[in-house]
């Protein structure tokens, strides 16, 4: 049985990643989506009732319900589409500017793309992309053990927006591709007695963590020595005065500084090939008409590695050079910590510590008549953990020693404020059998979400949302029944300028990171959803 565990183990994980690799990984966003067809289709309230194979993430003491051996075989096709438009706030001005190219437009096409384990980004920009996955158990006629594995995906969140380069959200993520794959999960349910059940589950994940974006700083400071220099510098930027001084229009026209001109463009791309985490479940089930069912979904602190490239505009690199050329400009420099120069790409390692939240959710199972179950389920997930992501690069970055003035103390860090919180949702699924092979199954799920009003961005674009699902059941025969689920969820958010500062604030230091300071962002959520599923027993 052991050889025969780590054979199918084994199996499951090549064949997740094969399949992600043959077909394009998925968008989704956070988690429970796309992790189960059944699970779906009831709003993801099923903890009281596990469903089968998939019982390995929602409760492992499901498994304890299943005899004999079985597989099951389940593909997702998802698409996330997100918007947003920018407003001028009331009485717009950035340090003196008050004509931002970016008022009064709305970002454009979105796609998805992927990670494949091993391989990286391919590049390839996609309308839909499907999730596949295989799962296997075996139950020993007469045993109270029942072993398991599976393959799916465990969270993720796709976004790209690179089809138009003038998409106005490309200052906040032109790409972002966060998963978390589970390619192998051993698992066992124990059956204690005919109404209590246990189990555990050790899914094994690859997470990959990719952010492009381009990056511009407006801010009150930055306006206002770009007004500065408007006043003080020749168009050809020569000035016979400033030569002697600190060399603010040393840079020539390319490097008059704009808190709207594109600033640099980032780039980092991690990885984390194995990442354990663990499940423990419960499962009580007095009678048919009752249960109730515990999961607690043990967190990570996700070790990441990888590459970042920082590419840098003229603006600041000639600015830089100009005030090094100058005769006071190097000794102000110097005070401030600016660097000499600033190469126009800078390359290297890095790593990051990303906690991947705990999660514990509870739910129960009624069943008033032989033909109509309702659950209900609560979950809360540890998103607190999210207060800031802290990145450690290899060597001091040029372009973050800039940022000295702002407050940054360590240009070999970067650390970009998030905010979230932790928050505890409900979910509700229905499920009616009118005939004995038949199951019509209907979810609602409205999620609160664990970005705070005040912290949401494009990086983020979640808002309080809402899940409706609908599915279907059906035994083929004794052995073998097909899922077929349909899922929609969608949401808004409205952020007046200066009340997100992750997004809109136009404060006198704010540099990491507002790129739509002062302007007021609107934007929603629409994500679509369908799963096939076929289960064989044996």
């Amino acid at each position: 049985m052991p050889r025969r565990l780590a054979i199918a183990a084994a199996v499951a994980g090549t064949l997740g990643t094969l399949s992600t690799f043959s077909l394009p990984a998925r968008a989704a966003l956070t988690e429970n989506l796309t992790t189960s067809v059944v699970a779906m289709a009831m709003g993801n309230a099923v903890t009281a009732d596990p469903p089968g194979i998939q019982s390995i993430h929602f409760n492992p003491a499901g498994l304890a319900r299943m005899t004999g051996d079985s597989e099951s075989i389940h593909n997702f096709v998802a698409s996330i589409r997100t918007s947003a438009s920018f407003t001028p706030g009331q009485g717009f001005d950035v340090g003196g500017w008050r004509e931002d190219p970016l008022s009064n437009t709305s970002t454009g096409p979105v796609r998805q793309i992927m990670y494949v384990p091993g391989y990286g980004m391919p590049g390839w920009r996609l309308p839909a992309v499907a999730v596949p996955g295989i799962g296997m158990s075996w139950n020993k006629a007469g045993s109270p053990w029942t072993f398991a594995t599976d393959s799916y995906m465990a969270q993720a969140m796709s976004l790209d927006r690179t089809t138009d380069p003038n998409d106005p959200g490309q200052y906040q993520g032109r790409q972002l591709q966060i998963q978390r794959l589970v390619y192998a999960a051993p698992s066992v349910g124990y059956k204690y007695s005919d109404t209590l059940r246990f189990g555990v589950a050790v899914p094994i994940a690859h997470a990959a963590f990719v952010v492009d974006t381009n990056m511009r700083f407006p801010n009150e400071l930055l306006g206002v020595f770009g007004q500065l220099q408007k006043g003080w510098c020749p168009e050809d930027g020569g000035n016979i005065i400033d030569v002697f001084g600190f060399g603010v229009c040393g840079g020539g026209k390319d490097g008059m500084v704009s808190p709207f001109k594109k600033a640099a463009n980032m780039r980092v791309e991690l990885t984390s090939p194995f990442d354990p985490t663990i499940n423990f479940g419960v499962l009580w089930e007095p009678s048919p008409r009752f249960a109730i069912g515990a999961v607690y979904q043990g967190g990570s602190k996700t070790h990441y590695t990888g590459n970042y490239v920082f590419t840098t505009e003229p603006m600041l690199r000639n600015f830089v050079r100009g005030m090094n050329a100058s005769l006071l400009g190097p000794i102000a420099g110097a005070v401030l910590g600016f660097p000499s120069s600033i190469p126009a790409e800078q390359k290297g390692n890095m790593s990051a510590t990303i906690p991947f939240p705990a999660h514990l959710q509870v739910g129960i199972k009624l069943k008033p008549v032989k033909y109509v179950q309702l659950n209900v389920d609560a979950s809360y997930a540890r998103w607190s953990e999210w207060d800031a992501l802290r990145f450690q690069f290899d060597q001091s970055i040029k372009l973050l020693e800039v940022a000295r003035l702002y407050g940054i103390p360590d240009s070999g860090k970067l650390v970009i404020p998030r905010g979230y919180k932790s928050v505890v949702n409900f979910a509700y699924g229905l499920q009616l059998n009118p005939l004995e092979r038949l199951s019509i199954r209907l979810g609602y799920e409205p999620r609160k979400s664990s970005v705070p009003a005040d912290k949401i961005d494009l990086l983020a674009p979640l808002p309080d949302t809402k899940l409706l699902s609908a599915g279907i059941g059906f035994k083929l025969n004794k052995n073998t029944d097909i899922n077929i689920t349909g899922s929609y969820m969608t949401g808004k958010f409205n952020a007046p300028a200066n009340t997100s500062c992750n997004m809109n604030c136009n404060n006198f230091l704010n540099i990491i990171y507002n790129p739509y300071a002062g302007q007021d962002v609107r934007g929603d959520i629409h994500v679509r959803y369908f799963g096939f599923e076929i289960n064989k027993r044996f």
